[in-house]
């Protein structure tokens, strides 16, 4: 059984900072992917970032420049650094690992407040 745990979201002002981080603990094999998405209330959710197992990122257009994902592949785990953060980026975030399947954490919310 793999688990992922979330942690670092929180309530901070327009123009701060947070870092979210993720662990995965559990039989989890050859991560090729690791990623953070959100979902809005009353929204779907929608990819924020992903990186390779190659170090390959990609960004959702809306926190390029101002969000950036790191991985530990030792320590199987995953950061989303969020600077400059936005009202529009208040979500439940929620980090991702792919090996053979895909799994999720539970989730940590973000609040922004302008």
């Amino acid at each position: 059984q793999v688990h992922l745990v979330e942690s670092g979201g929180g309530l901070v002002q327009a123009g701060g900072s947070l870092r979210l981080s993720c662990a995965a603990s559990g039989s989890i094999f050859r991560i090729t992917r690791m990623g953070w998405y959100r979902q809005a209330l009353g929204k779907q959710r929608e990819l924020v970032a992903v990186i390779t197992s190659s170090g390959s990122t990609n960004y959702a257009e809306s926190v390029k420049g101002r969000f950036t994902i790191s991985r530990d592949s030792v320590k199987n785990t995953v950061a989303l650094q969020m600077n400059s953060l936005k009202a529009e980026d208040t979500a439940v975030y929620y980090c991702s690992m792919t090996d053979y399947n895909v799994y999720w954490g539970q989730g940590t919310q973000v609040t922004v407040s302008s």
